[in-house]
């Protein structure tokens, strides 16, 4: 789907309310690079300019997936965005797929690891924990809950909160997967060549 034919395109920041402006620039890393008013700006990202749409929605949507993320957050960052790597690679979502395959590398995933995302549970390069984690997401898409001996695996790595963050990483990025494939949302251009397996087609 192109940007043409998306079925809710990202709302210009020269169109934002007010409300809009003051709100989704507090989710950027560094917020001061995408001032409009700055010499050689950076673009909004795509997400937050579909998120202007309905500030009042997607404002506390924001500040739930910062707790996954930010300093709160007790998973690994590289497990975390293994699983998010998954997710995206299941559903298709291009948007979701090219955004953290930036994010996993700068949080420590390897080329090796990224290219055997399509491959799941099945590749060799894993440990037993992060064989379990993609054996986790594929169960979680498929069937709507992780089986006991997944469970079990991963149990016996992580604690509870950490158990508990998982399956909200999995559930909480399919449900942004969901919503980017539904209506459109095109990937933000690479800043750099991307070393990762080419994501099929929604569909294929």
């Amino acid at each position: 789907m192109t940007a043409e034919s998306a079925r809710i395109s990202p709302l210009p920041v020269e169109q934002w309310s007010d409300d809009a402006a003051q709100t989704l620039p507090r989710y950027l890393r560094r917020p001061e690079l995408f001032a409009p008013d700055r010499p050689n700006a950076l673009p909004m990202p795509t997400s937050l300019r579909l998120f202007a749409h309905h500030i009042r929605l997607t404002e506390p949507w924001l500040a739930f997936s910062e707790v996954l993320v930010g300093k709160d957050s007790v998973l690994d960052p590289a497990h975390r965005e293994l699983l998010v790597l998954r997710v995206a690679w299941r559903t298709r979502s291009q948007y979701e797929w090219t955004h953290h395959v930036r994010i996993g590398r700068a949080c420590g995933v390897t080329t090796e690891q990224i290219h055997a995302i399509p491959q799941g549970a099945e590749a060799e390069v894993w440990t037993p924990l992060e064989r379990a984690m993609m054996a986790a997401v594929d169960q979680m898409i498929d069937r709507f809950r992780v089986d006991d001996e997944t469970w079990q695996v991963l149990a016996s790595h992580l604690d509870k909160p950490r158990l508990l963050e998982l399956s909200f990483v999995v559930g909480s990025y399919l449900c942004l997967a969901q919503v980017f494939n539904n209506v459109g949302l095109e990937a933000d251009p690479p800043s750099e060549p991307l070393d990762a397996p080419a994501l099929p087609a929604l569909g294929d």
